[in-house]
């Protein structure tokens, strides 16, 4: 009989995954598309929510600290800042762009029946695995890079409380909040049935992601699943390989649930551990709840026609995008949705390598992928 304290874990990620790809697929909450947007199109409003969704989950994250709910703060997984986490979320841009979707948004597209973002899953396993066999190499340059020792967030590092630091963030984003709202900036213009604003589907996930943090003990995260994945693949082919990789062999998750006070453990590796209790229902449900809203909504269609040149922007793309996640390492979820609102240092190198990255994948994907006018 599977313990409660397992069974309460699988459970809660599946539940918030099923709400969290329904409320994507229903907004087309798409980071990749955000910045993509902005670069290509010169528009913004879709970035605005994802600030407002920061800016949210600042405030709720903090508010539990405050009042003692959050034990585990920094949560776990997060480490010492390091020059590689600037790197990794260049390469990550890049990906995310080419791929036409993050980590998640390929997920809760997959769901609604777009082969061209299983295409990208694909290669986000493929491109896992790569990382493997670079693995070594790259985590001995990262702990060159290292600096600020056994200091996570910039408020740990300046020694203050970081109530001091996201106050006065708090309250400018405010500012510029009530000006969009004032001059109307915040909707999204669309005839689709059943649409969802994104600035609605920024609050909504921000009460997902504080929700897992009470509950799970971290916010979203999901690209470990990818490297596990690709363990488990490989180790039908090539099993003593497997047993050889330094990757499939480090436990880097060990922390106390919050609720059923049981020490977790788990990595990259084949074996039904922490990350696989936590992480794989996370993506299962995301891709259910986008597969129920597209069939509520009677959208579910295999979409498969688009050039070829579009796929293989796909497929590399998930390649890149999972060697940036594991790189960084880290999603764009984890760090943007998770990491940045506590101001912790490695989200704040990720985000400023992420929007070079995007710009330059924007230039590639104008130039050899979209269709010619």
């Amino acid at each position: 009989m599977m313990n409660p304290g397992i069974l309460f874990m699988i459970t809660i990620n599946l539940s918030l995954g099923i709400v969290a790809g329904f409320i994507m697929h229903r907004s087309d909450f798409c980071v990749a598309g955000m910045f993509r947007d902005l670069f290509l199109f010169r528009r913004s409003v879709m970035l605005r929510s994802l600030l407002l969704l920061i800016v949210c989950s600042t405030i709720l994250f903090d508010a539990a600290r405050q009042i003692g709910l959050l034990p585990l703060y920094p949560f776990p997984l997060l480490a010492s800042p390091s020059l590689t986490n600037i790197a990794g979320g260049l390469i990550f841009g890049i990906g995310m762009v080419l791929a036409g979707g993050c980590v998640v948004g390929t997920l809760y597209k997959t769901g609604s029946g777009n082969l061209l973002a299983a295409t990208a899953v694909a290669g986000l396993i493929i491109g896992s695995a790569m990382y493997a066999e670079i693995h070594p190499w790259w985590s001995a340059l990262a702990k060159k890079g290292t600096f600020l020792p056994g200091r996570i967030t910039l408020p740990q590092a300046l020694d203050i409380d970081p109530s001091v630091i996201l106050l006065p963030l708090v309250a400018a984003s405010c500012f510029f909040f009530f000006r969009w709202s004032m001059d109307g900036s915040w909707p999204r213009h669309s005839q689709a049935e059943g649409y969802l604003q994104p600035w609605q589907a920024a609050i909504y996930l921000s009460l997902l992601g504080a929700l897992s943090y009470l509950l799970v003990g971290m916010p979203f995260g999901i690209t470990t699943a990818y490297a596990k994945m690709a363990a488990y693949l490989e180790l039908l082919v090539v099993p003593d390989h497997v047993a050889q990789l330094a990757l499939f062999k480090t436990a880097n998750l060990k922390y106390t649930a919050p609720i059923s006070g049981l020490p977790f453990e788990g990595g990259a590796g084949p074996a039904l551990d922490a990350i696989a209790f936590i992480q794989f229902p996370l993506i299962g449900g995301i891709v259910l709840g986008a597969f129920f809203s597209a069939l509520l909504l009677r959208e579910f269609n295999l979409y498969y026609r688009v050039p070829f040149r579009q796929y293989a922007s796909a497929f590399l793309g998930g390649i890149i995008l999972a060697l940036g996640s594991r790189m960084t390492p880290g999603c764009n979820i984890w760090h943007l949705f998770g990491g940045l609102p506590i101001l912790a240092m490695q989200s704040l190198l990720f985000l400023a390598g992420i929007f070079p990255g995007a710009w330059i994948a924007s230039v590639l994907l104008a130039r050899f992928v979209l269709p010619s006018r």
